[in-house]
């Protein structure tokens, strides 16, 4: 029989943790909660670190491996922190019949930088999906929560040289 369910204490003093906490103490730190406390993390924090993830197991009494392979499994959890925006090549198998992996070459290749990675300047984060649900819009791109179906690497292009001066994450000031 497992023993009582404690709180998390290293991350007491930090104020971005009480919703973690109060997510987990909800489910009465049960292994059931996991998600939701993740969620949590995620909306606190933007990304989910091996401190947080130790902490939760800790709480739930949970391996960290299992925490792990759950933040893994669901492409909505970050390991790391995000851009300012974010682009989604979607890699389920209409997409990639479509060209999907040329995009993200292309892609890669124009914003210097690598899937799962974020540019040096913070701007604009990598990723990919295994699938998006668009596939009738195959190959499907998700910019920064907008779908472009059909994508089209000129499109695409346009679209993410314009993300400096408009959108949602805008580099620019608003007045």
């Amino acid at each position: 029989m497992p023993s009582a369910p404690r709180p998390v204490t290293n991350t007491a003093a930090d104020k971005r943790w009480r919703p973690v906490e109060a997510a987990m103490r909800r489910n009465g730190y049960r292994a059931g909660g996991l998600i939701e406390a993740l969620h949590a993390v995620q909306r606190a924090y933007g990304y989910i670190d091996e401190a947080a993830m130790r902490a939760i197991g800790a709480a739930l009494q949970l391996p960290l491996s299992k925490i792990y392979g759950v933040v893994t499994f669901y492409h909505f959890f970050h390991l790391k922190p995000k851009g300012r925006h974010t682009c989604v090549v979607c890699l389920g198998t209409a997409c990639y019949i479509k060209g999907a992996d040329r995009l993200l070459q292309t892609i890669s290749r124009e914003q210097q930088v690598s899937p799962g990675e974020t540019t040096a300047d913070g701007r604009l984060s990598l990723l990919t999906a295994r699938c998006v649900g668009a596939c009738g819009q195959a190959p499907a791109v998700v910019i920064d929560d907008q779908v472009v179906g059909q994508a089209e690497e000129s499109a695409i292009h346009r679209q993410l040289a314009g993300l400096n001066s408009a959108g949602p994450g805008s580099d620019e000031e608003q007045p």
